[in-house]
């Protein structure tokens, strides 16, 4: 498994640098200011919703908190790069904090992406009590492996194999391994800036 990538660190140095407090960036966001600690100090990296909210009161794009680099070309990813990268791991905002989303960038080294498209293992949660998080954007889903569930609003979508759905992000929605089986996807996050 890859090493998890840290960044915390990064979240912290953008926020001193446009010199806002915690407090700041809490009240802005809507994100509490434990879990804006929690996540500065690497102890806790929440669901997307959190740190895309994190990233608008900032005024940077999500990406900037994954980039590494600034290729202003384009940025190939070979399949032998996934296994060797650093792994950004989410809760899933499940009840139970497990980490058990494991997201592999494909695009961290582009410079001005509008768009963040990962490979992403699901390991099964182990319960079914989720928290829906909601963000503005579009998102994109092909599952390559396995099976999931995507709660989208009040609608409860399964997708196989070769299946894919596309949605906004404003509603309401979770996305976890079906049937206690792992599961891996292409995903596609688009976060207006």
């Amino acid at each position: 498994m890859s090493k998890e990538k840290k960044i915390g660190g990064k979240i912290k140095s953008i926020r001193e640098s446009k010199n806002l407090t915690i407090d700041d960036v809490a009240e802005r966001s809507g994100v509490g200011r434990a879990q804006i600690e929690r996540i500065e100090d690497d102890v806790e990296i929440p669901s997307l919703a959190p740190l895309i909210k994190i990233a608008r009161v900032m005024g940077v794009r999500l990406g900037t908190f994954l980039d590494d680099h600034t290729e202003l070309g384009p940025v190939v990813s070979r399949a032998e790069d996934s296994k060797n990268q650093n792994a950004i791991r989410f809760t899933n905002d499940s009840k139970v904090a497990h980490k058990h989303i494991e997201y592999h960038s494909l695009s961290q080294d582009k410079a001005g992406r509008h768009m963040e498209p990962f490979l992403i293992d699901i390991e099964p949660a182990g319960q079914t009590d989720f928290t829906l998080s909601s963000h503005e954007g579009e998102e994109f889903i092909y599952v390559l492996e396995g099976a999931i569930e995507v709660v989208y609003g009040k609608e409860i979508y399964t997708l196989e194999a070769g299946d894919s759905i596309y949605y906004d992000s404003i509603v309401a929605h979770h996305v976890h391994a079906r049937n206690a089986v792992a599961a891996r996807i292409l995903g596609v996050i688009y976060t207006p800036f």
